[in-house]
């Protein structure tokens, strides 16, 4: 296997570098960036043929033709400077803009900014409000963008659909943003908003989910809240991102399955966010902490067939059934790093549905 071709002329290295992260930025945000990877020299590596990768024949039509347009993307060079937070800000606030009204064309919902615990979020409701059981239920949103871009827009198009088909109450959280707000000022917010959501919902009435920094965050701040002796949430979602660095072999064929170069070798833990986070940190990585995973709730993994998170999902859904938690992973083949950011694709339609099912079976079912 190798990745789908770029162009055939050369490329100065600057070029080639933004090139091979624009795709994973294009698709939506994301956690690490995409570099060029010098040749693995150790014995147990595999070197693969050049061999072309047909698309997917499970996937639909039209996340076929938003495929090939994302290549095409690619190709002509088009993204931000991934060396510049400044300029990756900018064009993630007018790709999540576009992104939130094609959402919000298809899921209606009442959107409202305040503060909670004094953390900004947006109170996301379905028209006409919860309903029956979940007018007694809340959901948390955290959003994705490497930890430094996504609030806003980026957030609520995480969590318009999700409110809209699910019936239920949303809350997105702004949580402060790296670099200016390294580890753990993200997870503090969290936790902030969660402490105060607990003075009017019961805890397993409450899901916490998130997509790529999100998942991760997801997956931190239930440690947070465990570690803190605070009754758990009933629920979470850890979407293209989970408690564990990026790696194994997703890192490398996910990657060439979109046409970029492999993950970094450190699998995100030189984020501008992680850069303060102990690698032993039970709260940073809490996949690697049996005796805590064994107090998460019931967690639902969710990703695309060709996101560079898989080998990370599915290694924390195995130390979770391990533990002894219910965990659920679900793959779309074909589908990319947090593809359902796309609305109008019939696989984003199908995880909506995935979710809200797997909240409603499980929000308030747990022994008080």
């Amino acid at each position: 296997m190798r990745p789908i071709p770029m162009n055939s002329h050369a490329r100065s290295p600057a070029k080639k570098h933004r090139l091979a992260a624009c795709l994973l930025m294009l698709s939506a945000p994301v956690l690490a960036v995409a570099q060029e990877q010098p040749a693995a020299t150790s014995p147990e590596t595999v070197t693969l043929p050049a061999t072309p990768l047909p698309y997917s024949r499970f996937a639909s039509p039209e996340a076929r033709a938003q495929f090939e347009r994302m290549l095409a993307e690619t190709r002509e060079g088009k993204g931000p400077d991934p060396a510049d937070v400044a300029d990756q800000r900018r064009f993630y606030q007018r790709y999540n803009d576009d992104r939130l009204a094609e959402a919000e064309r298809r899921y209606p919902a009442k959107v409202e900014a305040t503060h909670i615990g004094g953390v900004p979020v947006h109170v996301v409701d379905p028209q006409g409000g919860a309903q029956g059981d979940n007018a007694r239920r809340v959901l948390i949103n955290l959003h994705g963008g490497a930890f430094m871009w996504g609030s806003g827009s980026g957030a609520l198009v995480e969590a318009v659909p999700i409110a809209a088909v699910a019936g239920i109450r949303v809350v997105t959280v702004d949580y402060r943003l790296a670099p200016e707000h390294p580890y753990p000022a993200a997870v503090d917010d969290v936790e902030a908003v969660y402490r105060e959501l607990l003075k009017q919902y019961r805890a397993d009435n409450i899901g916490i989910y998130g997509c790529s920094a999100g998942g991760m965050l997801t997956a931190q701040a239930t440690a947070r809240i465990l570690t803190k002796g605070l009754p758990g949430p009933g629920a979470a979602g850890n979407f293209c991102g989970t408690g564990l660095l990026f790696g194994g072999d997703s890192a490398t064929l996910g990657q060439l399955a979109v046409g970029v170069p492999p993950l970094q070798s450190d699998g995100g833990a030189s984020l501008p966010y992680l850069r303060t986070a102990q690698a032993d940190d039970p709260v940073a990585y809490p996949g690697q902490s049996p005796e805590l995973l064994a107090k998460f709730p019931p967690t639902l993994f969710l990703a695309g067939g060709r996101d560079f998170a898989v080998s990370a999902l599915s290694t924390m859904q195995r130390r979770l059934l391990a533990a002894g938690v219910e965990a659920d992973l679900v793959l779309f083949d074909g589908l990319w790093h947090a593809f359902f950011v796309y609305p109008d694709l019939p696989e984003s339609q199908e995880a909506y549905e995935v979710i809200a099912r797997f909240f409603d079976r499980h929000l308030g079912r747990q022994p008080r």
